[in-house]
């Protein structure tokens, strides 16, 4: 069952009442220049009536002056009020697109993993740059035209009527056969703008999988599948988006039916009149300018009203994004965290995803200031664990606790203060090796900074860098090796000095010349902390001060290593099984 699609008038409303009221002051202001601008429409018609019937009619030089002052005059101020309106509308609509984008991207930001699972990259850039795109064509579109035409409108058929109301009359005597085909094309643009946004999305997230995934595309031969799946992609884009402008012209194009329809009325009735002598031709040039500048501010509102329609869908979406709640927040009155190194504990913790059992009871200690090691086949649930320790994920029940205080009673960005992660994928972001480790901290000295590029083991590979620290990362790290990469992201920990680590297969993708130089500056870095470490490569945790050992959601074993080989249980098999293979 669909959603039921909120009204236009609440759309516009949930856009003041958000945004554009924030910039009342300078939008009245632009309002008034904008209403200026318009009325000098009505005000140039009106001229046309003293300009024939005094000047080329009448022959009065006198009047000939001041007439073609005036008429000058007009343009200076129209032109002026044109320039000062669309000025300050611009700067107002260029804040009121970012107050948007900040709005968005923050509150995607604090949507918990779920959401993100559930929506791609690509989906996600599309909400955020072509859904307020599309915001801020309708505003040049719209604010910055409605407002003048709606003036210009006015001041044009106040002159038309004073003129002649019967003629005004007549000129819009085709307006009602508008009234039933607008309403449908109205809906007709904003469906195919709905289904031009999802297929745009689709789009962003083919694109961002391709270029992500380059790699393994090459690799297997994909080029021209992949180009296929894009390609059938804007072959439905092209389809919708020329049905969009089909409704969208259509608008004005049934205004220039109803201005033929009008003219030849006002021709056939008015000329008669003019004939007989009953009207000047002064009257009729200045209803006839009225009435034909008229025309084009209507056809202008026309297409106004199909880029409204566009953009109500991408505002329909905004809407929706913004008012999706964060499963995760803050409780109303959160504990401080615990102080010193802490201990970390999970008591009969239980966790499904949808209808999966993930964690089924899970219950043991880290003790503080110890390295605790999480082994298991994949699927165990180890780095389920990790989740929960930073509440990425709550359980469904159980505690997780840290020093004593659950994670859920303490302020997200007080729990997640006390936690550094180096896993398997560094994430380095398209900024320089320093930007990376800084991560936006300015209270790090230089002395700080060089011990941590020594205790991380980057100072090793810095000086082969012609920038060193300043040199570019990449995307995603590229222009570095994995051991690099591992690297920089334990510089990172060392810089955070939080007490506790989580170490998630940090050096399972490395080879052994960097594994074990990444494995000494880890555990350097674990010295006096609350580490836990996830590891398949058993021998990466032989010398840890616990290990315990899951399988299917379920701790099974706890021990040391020693202690658990001489059991014999299923860490001695695990262990068996790699010596085996080695």
């Amino acid at each position: 069952m669909s959603t039921p699609k909120p009204p236009q008038p609440q759309l516009f409303r949930w856009l003041w009442r958000n945004y554009l009221k924030r910039y009342l002051g300078p939008m009245a202001v632009a309002m008034v220049f904008m209403a200026i601008e318009g009325s000098m429409f009505g005000l140039l018609s009106y001229m046309m009536k003293p300009m024939f019937d005094d000047v080329f009619v009448g022959g009065n030089g006198d009047a000939l002056v001041w007439v073609g002052a005036a008429i000058m005059g007009i343009f200076i101020v129209r032109a002026v009020a044109s320039i000062i309106q669309k000025v300050l509308l611009t700067r107002i609509s260029q804040k009121t697109i970012r107050d948007i984008r900040l709005d968005l991207l923050n509150h995607v930001m604090r949507l918990d993993n779920s959401f993100h699972q559930l929506h791609g990259p690509g989906y996600l850039i599309q909400r955020v740059e072509g859904d307020v795109n599309s915001i801020a064509k309708v505003w040049n579109t719209l604010v910055t035209g409605a407002g003048r035409d709606v003036v210009a409108l006015i001041s044009l058929f106040a002159v038309a009527i004073y003129i002649d109301w019967l003629w005004t009359l007549v000129a819009l005597v085709g307006a009602p056969l508008l009234i039933g085909p607008a309403t449908f094309l109205q809906r007709f643009v904003r469906g195919n703008a709905r289904e031009a946004r999802d297929i745009a999305a689709s789009l962003s997230s083919r694109l961002n999988e391709i270029f992500h995934g380059i790699t393994p595309v090459k690799l297997n031969r994909l080029e021209r599948y992949q180009a296929r799946r894009y390609g059938d992609l804007t072959k439905r884009r092209i389809e919708v988006e020329t049905r969009s402008m089909l409704g969208q012209a259509s608008i004005p194009g049934l205004i220039d039916i109803m201005s033929g329809i009008g003219f030849m009325g006002v021709l056939y009735y008015g000329g008669s009149e003019i004939l007989s002598g009953e009207k000047t031709v002064g009257d009729f040039m200045a209803f006839f300018t009225a009435i034909g500048l008229a025309f084009e501010p209507l056809r202008r509102l026309g297409t106004i009203s199909g880029v409204w329609q566009v953009a109500a869908a991408s505002i329909e979406r905004i809407k929706e994004m913004l008012g999706t709640p964060p499963k995760l927040v803050d409780p109303n009155t959160p504990l401080p965290p615990p102080d010193g190194v802490p201990q970390v504990a999970l008591q009969d913790v239980h966790l499904n995803y949808g209808e999966a059992p993930v964690l089924r009871g899970v219950s043991f200690t880290a003790e503080a200031g110890k390295t605790t090691a999480l082994v298991g086949a994949s699927g165990a649930g180890k780095s389920t664990v990790f989740n929960l320790l930073a509440r990425l994920v709550d359980p469904d029940s159980g505690e997780v606790s840290v020093g004593g205080v659950h994670v859920d009673q303490m302020a997200l960005k007080d729990l997640r203060g006390l936690i550094s992660v180096v896993s398997q994928e560094a994430l380095l972001f398209d900024e320089s090796l320093r930007e990376n480790i800084l991560l936006d901290r300015e209270d790090v000295s230089d002395a700080q900074l060089e011990a941590a590029l020594v205790a991380a083991h980057v100072s090793d590979f810095l000086p082969r860098l012609d920038s060193g620290l300043d040199a570019p990362a990449g995307p995603r790290g590229s222009n570095l090796s994995g051991g690099q990469r591992q690297r920089v992201a334990i510089a990172r920990a060392v810089l955070r000095d939080t007490p506790i680590l989580l170490l998630d297969e940090a050096t399972s993708a490395l080879d052994a010349q960097s594994e074990a130089v990444v494995q000494t500056a880890l555990e350097e870095l674990s010295q006096g902390r609350t580490t836990l470490v996830i590891a398949h490569r058993l021998s990466t945790v032989r010398n840890a001060d616990k290990i315990v050992v899951m399988d299917h959601g379920r701790v099974v074993e706890e021990g040391t290593h020693d202690d658990l080989l001489a059991r014999g249980g299923a860490y001695a098999e695990l262990y068996q099984l790699q010596f085996e293979n080695e």
